[in-house]
């Protein structure tokens, strides 16, 4: 048994690592985890290629069902994040965002939007300790912040530019990421 243990042992932890994949209850966070080693501080758009958001106006709710307008935050470097519980890329990147929001909570506004049940996200929020805004879409999405992924994030700059549009899982509280947020809340 031990020479068939000492010959085979990569493929018993192969079929070890399926299994726990295909069990609901380990495949979260096994796959969260993978995310969270493979995830990148999030990539800028060169400057010719950016696209300005024109349109302010997005009527959303919080997480007790207050309505805010997007629109407040016209003239404000903002970050606008799209995504789901269920969605592992997602909940990957939530905690490198709930350090950033920590540190720019004042100077930048954010915005977590989700189109789940709101009793769901709360929970999820409870239970993980996060403190982040959450929202869910009252109105139509902006054009240019309209998303095929998720998460899908957005970086948008005091003049509406959109300096970033991640697609996929990123590590948002990178020393890259904190240089770019420092240079656009000092313009």
């Amino acid at each position: 048994m031990v020479a068939f243990l000492k010959k085979h042992w990569s493929n018993i932890l192969f079929f070890i690592f399926i299994g726990l994949l295909i069990l609901p209850q380990t495949r979260m966070p096994i796959q969260v985890f993978v995310q969270q080693i493979i995830s990148f501080s999030p990539s800028e758009i060169e400057e010719d290629r950016r696209k300005s958001l024109t349109d302010y106006q997005w009527i959303l709710r919080d997480l007790d069902s207050t309505e805010i307008n997007f629109s407040r935050s016209t003239g404000k470097v903002a970050i606008v994040n799209f995504w789901a519980t269920w969605c592992p890329p997602c909940v990957a990147e939530m905690p490198s965002f709930q350090k950033l929001f920590d540190m720019y909570d004042e100077e930048v506004d954010f915005y977590f939007v989700t189109s789940e049940m709101p009793v769901k996200v709360k929970a999820f929020m409870e239970k993980e300790g996060y403190s982040m805004p959450v929202y869910f879409p009252s109105s139509e999405t902006p054009q240019q912040l309209q998303y095929t992924v998720l998460p899908t994030t957005f970086v948008i700059s005091k003049s509406g530019e959109i300096v970033i549009e991640e697609e996929g899982a990123a590590h948002w509280n990178s020393d890259k990421m904190q240089v770019l947020l420092r240079q656009l809340v000092n313009n």
